[in-house]
């Protein structure tokens, strides 16, 4: 089954925009209330995934409660950067909002996010950025975190677009899991926050300037 429209699906965070300084900086904060030292590696790993489930693997040895004192001050210290640096907090990668823009352009394309960031989080980054051109918006609120296809399915849903006529980017393997348990085609980028090599997608991107031919390859005329 195919349809007029494509459905181009962007994960956020190592994909759109870079905000791994923000992020360690901020999960670092956070568990400083337990005198725990994270691995920048460790903390880089569990980007994507909903902030219960990444604060779940990188502690442990914590019980939920503390699980949730650290979610709330990660979530504090992630509100304050925002509001002390504004849009530079997590900057769009090299060639991003050009590609945005030509995308958003063509009438067959329909843009969306499958994120692990919350709503708010969400918002105030395309409020930040100009990013209005995203049609569907799915977040770790409504979802059960990736991999889980669940984003994905919602938003072929929303849009009336079927797997065949969907892509998922992404920089990270939950993304790319998450687009195979959803049927559609995966595209990983090289300058997010999983080694490239590890990602397994059915294509890959060394430069955003690219995207747009490799689509026009995923779905010729």
């Amino acid at each position: 089954m195919t349809s007029a429209l494509k459905l181009i699906l962007f994960d956020v965070d190592g994909t759109l925009v870079d905000s791994q300084g923000t992020i360690v900086s901020c999960m670092n904060e956070a568990f400083e209330l337990y005198e725990i030292t994270l691995d920048p590696r460790d903390i880089l790993s569990i980007i994507g995934l909903s902030l219960p489930e990444a604060v779940a693997r990188l502690a442990p040895q914590l019980h939920s409660d503390s699980h949730s004192v650290l979610i709330s001050r990660y979530k504090d210290a992630f509100f304050r950067a925002r509001a002390e640096r504004g849009r530079d907090h997590s900057p769009l990668f090299p060639g991003a909002r050009a590609v945005l823009d030509a995308l958003h352009a063509v009438p067959e394309y329909i843009l969306g996010v499958a994120t692990g960031k919350s709503q708010r989080g969400l918002d105030a980054l395309i409020e930040g950025h100009d990013l209005g051109m995203f049609v569907t918006r799915q977040v770790a609120d409504h979802h059960p975190s990736k991999p889980h296809p669940s984003m994905i399915l919602t938003a072929m849903s929303e849009t009336g677009i079927p797997p065949a006529d969907t892509v998922m980017i992404g920089d990270t393997t939950f993304d790319m899991d998450m687009g195979r348990a959803a049927g559609v085609t995966t595209i990983g980028v090289d300058w997010g926050y999983h080694p490239a090599a590890h990602l397994g997608a059915d294509h890959m991107l060394a430069e955003f300037a690219a995207l747009p031919d490799l689509l026009r390859r995923i779905w010729p005329d």
